[in-house]
């Protein structure tokens, strides 16, 4: 069809396309997850059609990052069917079947199909980032069927090109972690109209920052050198296509480049043109404002004038200058602006509020003048970052038409969200976020430890609060951080998809999309556990005090957690095709693997300053095995730098997370920070015993164990050890109704006894007695109590039974949760150290709540076994004051007494260094309330937590009779009735 015929054939269908079979526009209904299939259907369309070439048209005048994903698809389709596509770029649609790609009002062939009725613009017309995908029946002559893609502007039309990749099978990460799609013959498309609409967040990206030395390393390597200056990684448009393809198609279109030694306008001339073609808008990050890199300051100006410093009266005519240069060049590129003045590189004095708001005023000046006089069409943005919410709450204020992007505690948890009056801002808010950090009490910049329930939460609150204008998130080396990364800017695309109880939910739907339906489900368990073991300590944080060795074998039952991922994903990948193993390596299997030997090695650093200290022969044994962790560790990484895919991905684990001994990360790693004993072991036999729940050993005299109880019918331990090099026989004496997996035998090094109860030969009640253990000249006493209950006597109440002298309380298992309205207690599957989490909810303009009158609550029921003073702790999420001038709290009460309030957070807290409280919270990544109680007498009693502000997600919750021991995670959860 030439094109004088195809315009005179519009203009005279124009009416007549209205009658003829198309789409209104009205209820289109959402993108379902199976819009493509993989086998024919009555009128759904072909993207591989038999025996004949398909053809992906699009307008040549359409944007060109249009025009380029056109041939995305193209390579995606023939990526998973091995079908040949041809790209047609031409506003002459020719062929039966076509895939027709296009914007709103940059393409003619879409305007066609909107002007003659075919098509409805109402979704689309002046929408942000919407996108219609429809199968339409002859819309042009000779074109019998054809799939149209429809954008209202540039990066709609991407992500309608970029959602039907994705559900071909096409991951977002088949560059980046070298995922190769399950191949499918036939591919097709189900027929009707779909519409996804603008996004919930405008502005979705990430900034690599703390980029070095894994991502720098590497880049320099694949890359080169920036010309002209030596050692600067060459951070071009070799890397940048890669990484705005993988933005795009995660959903997101923001990005702060990486800064710590480059220039993302002046390493690459090409670059700010290549980001605006491909779509994504471009920014400086929160301490490098009017779109200047630091690195451009330093690399010139910095060797005549110093350190910028907007105090020295010299500097003030040069830095305005260097702004208006800025934004200037970058004028032609969407682009946010970052406003305001850190100090120099991130660090250094504070500018201070009134310097601070005089700079603002300049810089707008300059915005205006270079740009647009009105200001309200500029995107800009001031990140109140550590000091700078400081100058917010002295009052610094700056145009309404700025976005606030309000900073978290750079460990996830949001410092400050708008207030009603904020929340009425043109400008509107935002939050910048981290899955990395490079600071204190200590960085983290080695494998992912943030879990989606965490992101969820945190995000949530900032939807809710109306920080929805812009959210940028730390991802520090981008590798590592895939399924985090890909959730985040998913959710900030629509909030509303993603519920608390879709997240597992999503991650088997990432894990099907990396490696397929048959393991998805058991692979995505592994990538939830792993995320959660992790965060309860970060691998930077942990060492060899980090969980108990004398408390519920806490430290063993961690590392054999770690061990049965280890041969869950050994087992995957053994199963999973050839073609699939290096990705599940990438993503699933090496993480898993390093933090296991991580968590070994800090187990046998443990045992050795344990044994040493109770004075045990095998302690160097401890010493060695931790050097061979530590050699066995080292390797791992080495190899995924230099062996794994012919050195791919070298450098990639170049960053250190051994030897720790401050916040800064170490050059290399090491172990300098685990002092290992090797105490010198005499040539005779000695004697010693340790046993559950203590510390101390005994060579003799007595020891005594924690209590048994036949509900929970713990199996405890008692090691008998040898404090020399000779061997020794040792027995034990006990009573018949004790069960011992020995009762006596010869010790080389130790020997662990498994003590447990034969219920059947006790009496109901507490009965006491002792082990008596002799060898090698010596003799311990270990002195134990049993309790067999009557569970007659406990009656068909369901709730927990105190053991040991405390109880552990999963919080998801309530007996009941009472809503007050719209405010609830809500449950958050997954989240926390163990099980999961409730959360506390009410809507945003809802003041605190007064436990016992208007306040929703939790209730639980428990059995005590003595009457007297018992103490509850609840362990919350780290949560913040994010409401200003608003603490956050919580009550609690123990039977009819007055609720308790307990103070998480007070009003006027500042989360930051030098916050001793803060910085064991987020070491923690925890809160842990105590409130003291009374019990009137032995039996059931009703506990009671109650809401009073958003933000609480309660982890766990322990009442302590008097025999709560000190350990990271707590008890396991206590015996409870159903």
């Amino acid at each position: 069809m030439n094109t004088q015929f195809f315009m005179g054939w519009l203009r005279t269908t124009w009416l007549a396309g209205l009658l003829i079979a198309g789409t209104t526009g009205r209820g289109l209904a959402a993108i379902p997850d199976d819009l493509l299939i993989f086998h024919s259907e009555p009128q759904a369309f072909p993207l591989t059609p038999p025996q004949q070439t398909a053809s992906v048209v699009v307008d040549p005048t359409d944007w060109p990052g249009v025009v380029r994903v056109a041939g995305d698809l193209v390579q995606d389709i023939h990526r998973v069917s091995d079908h040949k596509t041809e790209l047609v770029i031409s506003r002459q649609p020719q062929g039966e079947q076509l895939i027709v790609v296009g914007t709103l009002g940059k393409s003619a062939l879409i305007d066609a199909l909107v002007q003659t009725g075919k098509l409805s613009a109402s979704e689309l017309t002046n929408r942000w980032e919407a996108y219609t995908i429809a199968t339409l029946v002859a819309p042009w002559p000779g074109v019998k069927q054809a799939l149209v893609i429809a954008g209202s502007d540039k990066r709609g039309t991407i992500y309608g090109v970029y959602e039907l990749s994705s559900q071909m099978g096409v991951s977002p990460w088949y560059y980046w972690a070298d995922v190769l799609p399950q191949a499918h013959p036939v591919i097709y498309c189900r027929p009707g109209s779909y519409h996804q609409g603008e996004p919930s967040v405008k502005y979705r990206g990430i900034f690599l920052n703390d980029e070095a030395p894994d991502l720098t390393g590497w880049v320099r390597e694949k890359f080169g050198e920036v010309p002209g200056h030596p050692g600067v990684a060459n951070y071009g448009p070799g890397f940048y296509t890669n990484l705005f393809e993988v933005i795009l198609r995660c959903q997101g279109n923001f990005l702060w480049p990486a800064m710590w030694n480059n220039a993302f306008n002046e390493d690459d001339t090409n670059n700010p043109a290549l980001a605006d073609r491909y779509g994504i808008v471009m920014g400086t990050s929160h301490q490098e404002p009017m779109l200047r890199a630091q690195k451009e300051w330093d690399r010139r100006l910095g060797r005549t004038y110093g350190n910028w410093n907007y105090n020295l009266t010299n500097q003030q005519p040069v830095l305005q200058q260097f702004w208006r240069e800025g934004v200037r060049r970058n004028k032609p590129y969407e682009s946010i602006v970052t406003l305001g003045l850190r100090a120099e590189n991130d660090a250094g004095t504070p500018i201070g509020k009134e310097l601070t708001e005089k700079i603002v005023e300049v810089q707008r000046r300059i915005l205006a003048e270079e740009i647009n006089a009105d200001l309200t069409q500029v995107p800009q943005l001031w990140c109140l970052y550590k000091e700078v919410q400081g100058f917010y709450n002295e009052g610094l204020r700056v145009p309404d038409d700025v976005t606030l992007l309000w900073a978290e505690d750079n460990w996830g948890n949001v410092r400050r969200l708008p207030t009603a009056a904020e929340r009425n801002r043109p400008g509107g808010a935002g939050v910048y976020y981290h899955f990395d950090y490079h600071g204190g009490p200590r960085s983290y910049q080695w494998l992912n430890t943030t879990a989606l329930p965490k992101i969820w939460d945190q995000m949530s609150l900032a939807k809710q609060y109306g920080a929805d204008r812009i959210w940028i998130v730390n991802v520090g080396h981008f590798k590592g951080y895939e399924l985090p990364m890909e959730f985040f800017l998913n959710f900030g695309r629509d909030t509303a998809r993603w519920t608390a109880a879709d997240l597992h939910a999503y991650t088997v739907r990432w894990a099907t999309r990396q490696f397929g339906r048959d393991e998805a489900e058991e692979i995505a368990g592994i990538l939830e556990r792993l995320a959660k073991y992790n965060a309860r300590r970060k691998p930077e944080l942990v060492d060899a005090h980090s969980y108990s060795l004398v408390h519920h074998q806490e430290f063993t039952r961690v590392v054999h957690e770690y061990d049965e991922l280890v041969q869950q994903a050994q087992k995957i990948a053994g199963q999973l095709p050839p073609a699939s193993r290096p990705a599940f390596y990438e993503l699933v299997q090496f993480p898993v693997q390093a933090t296991a030997q991580l968590h070994a090695l800090y187990l046998a650093a443990a045992r050795n300053a344990l044994y040493a200290a109770q004075g045990r022969a095998e302690a160097a044994d401890f010493a060695s095995a931790t050097r061979q962790l530590f050699a066995a560790e080292t390797n791992l990484m080495a190899d995924f730098n230099t062996r794994f895919l012919d050195g791919r991905w070298n450098h990639f684990m170049d960053q250190s997370v051994l030897g720790y001994k401050s916040w800064r990360d170490p050059e290399h790693n090491n172990l300098s920070a685990v002092k290992l004993v090797e105490p010198a072991v005499p040539a005779g036999a000695g004697f010693g015993v340790a046993a559950e729940g203590n510390a101390l050993a005994a060579t003799n005299g007595s020891l005594t164990l924690p209590e048994c109880d036949s509900l929970n019918d713990q199996t405890l331990w008692v090691d008998v050890f040898n404090c020399g090099q000779a061997a020794f026989d040792y027995s034990v004496a006990a009573a018949p109704w004790v069960k011992l997996s020995e009762r006596a035998g010869r010790v080389e090094k130790s020997v662990r006894l498994l003590v447990a109860i034969d219920w059947q030969q006790l009496p109901l009640g507490v009965t006491n007695s002792h082990l008596v253990i002799q060898g090698a000249g010596g003799s311990v006493s270990v002195a134990f109590a049993a309790r067999h209950w009557d569970k007659a006597a406990l009656g068909d109440k369901s709730g927990y039974v105190e053991g040991q002298g405390y109880v552990s309380i999963e919080p998801t298992h309530f007996v009941s949760n009472h809503a007050v309205g719209e405010c609830a207690w809500q449950v958050l599957p997954d989240y926390g150290r163990t099980l999961g989490g409730m959360r506390a909810c009410t809507p945003a303009h809802i003041a605190s709540l007064q436990p016992g009158a208007d306040a929703p609550f939790l209730e639980y029921s428990i059995y005590l076994t003595e009457a007297g003073p018992v103490q509850i702790h609840v362990v919350t999420s780290p949560v913040l004051n994010f409401m200003a001038d608003r603490g956050i709290h919580y009550g609690v009460s123990l039977d009819l007494e007055k609720p308790q309030v307990v103070t998480l957070v007070p009003a006027g807290y500042t989360a930051g260094n030098g916050n001793a409280d803060w910085e064991a919270a987020v070491i923690a990544n925890a809160r842990t309330g105590k409130t003291s109680h009374t019990s009137a007498a032995p039996g059931w009693h009703t506990l009671r937590l109650w809401l009073m502000d958003p933000g609480v997600v309660v982890q766990k919750i322990m009442v302590d009779a008097g025999g709560l021991p000190n350990t990271l995670l707590g008890p396991p959860e206590s015996y409870r009735l159903p």
